[in-house]
C-alpha cells in the first residue's frame, strides 16, 4: 500500500504570469506512518496535500495510489476520496449538516455504501473522537470550537480512509486542544494502522508527535527523513527560516560546549534523562 507522486509539478497563471508551486517532487507514504510537514507559507505544502486527495491536478508528473495514476480515466473519484482524507485548517468550516450524526454521514453516504454500514461507520468514527451519544442530534454549529473540530474530523474518519492528510490542524487551539487532537491522532495511528501527515508550523509539536518529517522550500522537498535525523541539520534549516526544537537547540549548544551528550533528544523529557545518565557516569 502507498501513495506516491512522481515528479510532480504544479503551477497557475494569473493575468498571463506563470507562477511554479511545486517543482519535480517525489515522495512516496507507505503504510501507517506518522509524518509531519513543514516548510514556510508559500513552500507549496497546501497545494502538496491537494494533490493527494485529488482537489487539483499536476501540471506535470503523476499521483499514484497503489501503482495507478489517480488522473486516469478510470480512476474513481469517489475512491480516492475515501481512502485518502483531508482535513483542511480550520477543520469546522467543512460543517454544514442540519445534526452531528447527518454531517459525518454525509461522506459515507456519498460514497454509495449500504444504509447499515453508514451509520455504523459513522458512530464508530464519533467514538473515536470522543463525541458522546448526547450531541448526535445537536446542530454542529451549537458546539464549542473543540467539539466541532473533532466532528469534523470524524467526518472524514467515518470514510475509514487508509491516508489522513491535515492541513495545520491545531491552528487557534490552546496548549490542551494542541495535546488533546496530537494524542487523538495517535491514537488513530496506531489502533487503524493508518498513515497520518500533518502539517505544522511548531516544531515543537513535530518533534514529539511525528515520525518522519519532510521539510520543504520553493516547491521543493529538501529533507525527509527520520524527525531525529531531520532536527540533526540545524544549520540547513536555518538557512530556510526554519528553528529546530528548542530541547534540540539546547542539547547542539551543550555538545559545542564539550557536554558529552550522545542522544538526539527533541523533547524536554529525554534531554533531562539524557543529562542525568551522562552526570551519573561522570560522577562514577
Amino acid at each position: 500500500m502507498s501513495l506516491q507522486l512522481r515528479n510532480v509539478s504544479f503551477c497557475y497563471e494569473n493575468g498571463g504570469e506563470r507562477t511554479n508551486v511545486l517543482r519535480k517532487v517525489s515522495l512516496e507514504i507507505g503504510s501507517n506512518e506518522m509524518i509531519g510537514l513543514v516548510g514556510h507559507t508559500g513552500s507549496g505544502k497546501s497545494t502538496l496535500l491537494q494533490l493527494m486527495n485529488g482537489l487539483e491536478r499536476p501540471s506535470a508528473g503523476q499521483v499514484l495510489l497503489d501503482g495507478t495514476d489517480v488522473a486516469g480515466k478510470d480512476f474513481s473519484r469517489k475512491e480516492l476520496c475515501g481512502r485518502v482524507g483531508l482535513v483542511f485548517q480550520y477543520p469546522e468550516h467543512q460543517l454544514f449538516g442540519a445534526t452531528v450524526v447527518e454531517d459525518v454521514q454525509f461522506g459515507p453516504c456519498n460514497l454509495g455504501w449500504e444504509p447499515l454500514e453508514v451509520e455504523l461507520s459513522a458512530f464508530q468514527a464519533l467514538k473515536d473522537v470522543g463525541i458522546g451519544e448526547e450531541l448526535l442530534d445537536v446542530s454542529p454549529l451549537a458546539l464549542s470550537g473543540g467539539q466541532k473540530r473533532r466532528v469534523a474530523l470524524a467526518g472524514v474518519l467515518a470514510m475509514k480512509p487508509e491516508y489522513l492528510i491535515l492541513d495545520e490542524p491545531m491552528a487557534g487551539l490552546d496548549p490542551a486542544g494542541r495535546r488533546e487532537i496530537f494524542r487523538l491522532l495517535g491514537k488513530l495511528h496506531r489502533e487503524r494502522n493508518m498513515s497520518v501527515l500533518f502539517v505544522s508550523h511548531s516544531m515543537e509539536d513535530v518533534a514529539e508527535y511525528a515520525e518522519r518529517v519532510i521539510v520543504m522550500h520553493q516547491g521543493k522537498i529538501v529533507l525527509d527523513g527520520a524527525a531525529r535525523q531531520i532536527f540533526r541539520f540545524e544549520r540547513e534549516l536555518e538557512h530556510i527560516g526554519l528553528r529546530i526544537p528548542q530541547t534540540a537547540r539546547f542539547m547542539h549548544r551543550l555538545r559545542e560546549e564539550g557536554f558529552p551528550v550522545e542522544e538526539e533528544c527533541m523533547v524536554p523529557e529525554e534531554a533531562v534523562r539524557c543529562i542525568l545518565r551522562q552526570l551519573g557516569r561522570d560522577m562514577a
